[in-house]
């Protein structure tokens, strides 16, 4: 049982994505998404492998991979290749985890700051702002030494 192909032009297809006419025009260039042949004085008409390929695009962005990393996976995407694909999914964990750790850094070292504001009383001297001129190095330091 074969399943009917619904054409669309470019604006249904962003539409139906989610996205603008100019964001499926940028993967088009970028080779992520095939642009189709335009009949002679025609419009060009998307099917549902493109829609589908667009929120394949979107749903991987928001899992945090580049257009790059995109393009690669697109590679992958007959499902035989799935070591490879494993592989560049662990490596964006790995980056997840990095990128988390270093931000429960930052909030560690604000914190900090924060309460040094909260009780000061009376002086003009702001820890936050002062750290801020002197340079955080030290305050991360002190903060991470302070775990």
């Amino acid at each position: 049982m074969s399943e009917k192909q619904e054409l669309m032009t470019i604006g249904t297809l962003a539409a139906s994505a989610g996205v603008g006419v100019e964001t499926v025009r940028y993967y088009q260039r970028r080779k992520l998404m095939a642009e189709p042949e335009r009949p002679y004085g025609g419009i060009r008409y998307y099917g549902n492998h493109a829609l589908q390929r667009l929120h394949f695009i979107r749903t991987s962005q928001w899992l945090g991979f580049s257009l790059d990393e995109i393009a690669e996976l697109l590679k992958l995407q007959d499902g035989v290749h799935c070591d490879e694909a494993r592989e560049l999914g662990e490596q964006k964990l790995d980056s997840v985890r990095q990128k988390i750790s270093h931000l429960q850094h930052i909030e560690r070292a604000l914190s900090g700051l924060v309460q040094q504001c909260s009780a000061q009383q009376g002086a003009v001297y702001c820890p936050l702002m002062a750290s801020l001129s002197d340079g955080l190095q030290d305050v991360a330091n002190v903060n991470l030494n302070n775990k």
